[in-house]
């Protein structure tokens, strides 16, 4: 099966993927979207991506939808990434919750689970009495693929080897036998954590209390302005008073519309009433 990709099908494609998801695939991306739709034609056996267009589209096309969406999503991410806002949170955040020892946390782009559980790790080693306190830290992600593997925790040595051996000595089980090679999160860091796969673009979120602090971090890149605007409106609704954004290095709220008050770099405060 050798079928090409034309652009009256790449554009069906950008228009479904923009809709769904709020990623723009930009003309360049065709190339992109070509070799990763290439395998799951061979898989399913299709003649044409047309044919998949279809199916995506089809009733009942839900799952196989959810698999368009793993394969055009980048899930590259490590633990401790971006060192700054775990300080931030571990040096202005729980000091401003000491009063009430509540947290709520949102990883809304969580991927395979190294945000998550660096939060778990900054949170756990900040508080002696941890069991006085009243954490949750909800993960997210659109991709069903890594949201599986972010809640088994089970990493490759090369994942880990970043972190210092003492982190690794605290959080993680090292593997025996078949398992050789491999670190579990311990249970301290899974038992804080819930997962659930939420779609940004959803016009709501299943979030009933409202957030201290929430991170969308290297998300934002792949929306244009107004998805963007429509999204930073989204989580200051979500958000407590003198709540909290990350975002990443690599984006700005300079340029959309928001209700948010400058903080430092790729950090924002809903302000308080």
């Amino acid at each position: 099966m050798n079928a090409t990709l034309t652009d009256k099908e790449f554009e069906q494609f950008q228009s479904l993927i923009y809709q769904q998801v709020g990623i723009k695939l930009d003309t360049p991306k065709k190339s992109l979207l070509t070799s990763r739709l290439g395998k799951r034609l061979r898989e399913l056996q299709l003649p044409s991506y047309q044919a998949y267009y279809d199916r995506v589209c089809a009733k009942g096309g839900e799952e196989e939808l959810t698999q368009l969406v793993d394969l055009i999503s980048t899930n590259k991410t490590d633990f401790f990434r971006e060192p700054g806002h775990f300080d931030f949170l571990r040096e202005q955040v729980l000091s401003q919750v000491q009063a009430t020892r509540s947290l709520r946390i949102w990883s809304s782009a969580s991927s395979s689970g190294e945000e998550p559980y660096t939060i778990a790790m900054t949170l756990t080693d900040a508080i002696p009495d941890r069991s006085r306190w009243d954490i949750k830290v909800l993960a997210s992600d659109i991709s069903t693929r890594v949201l599986a593997k972010a809640a088994a925790g089970i990493y490759d040595d090369e994942r880990v080897a970043q972190l210092p051996q003492d982190v690794v000595r605290r959080h993680f089980l090292r593997g025996k036998g078949e398992q050789t090679g491999k670190f579990k999160v311990r249970k301290h860091l899974s038992e804080m954590i819930a997962f659930r796969r939420i779609n940004l673009m959803a016009p709501a979120f299943p979030i009933k209390t409202p957030l201290d602090v929430i991170f969308c971090r290297n998300v934002m890149i792949y929306f244009d302005r107004s998805t963007q605007a429509t999204l930073m409106g989204k989580f200051y609704r979500y958000l407590r008073p003198g709540g909290y954004l990350f975002i990443g290095h690599s984006e700005s709220l300079q340029w959309i519309e928001h209700q948010f008050t400058y903080v430092k770099p790729t950090i924002y405060q809903k302000p308080e009433a």
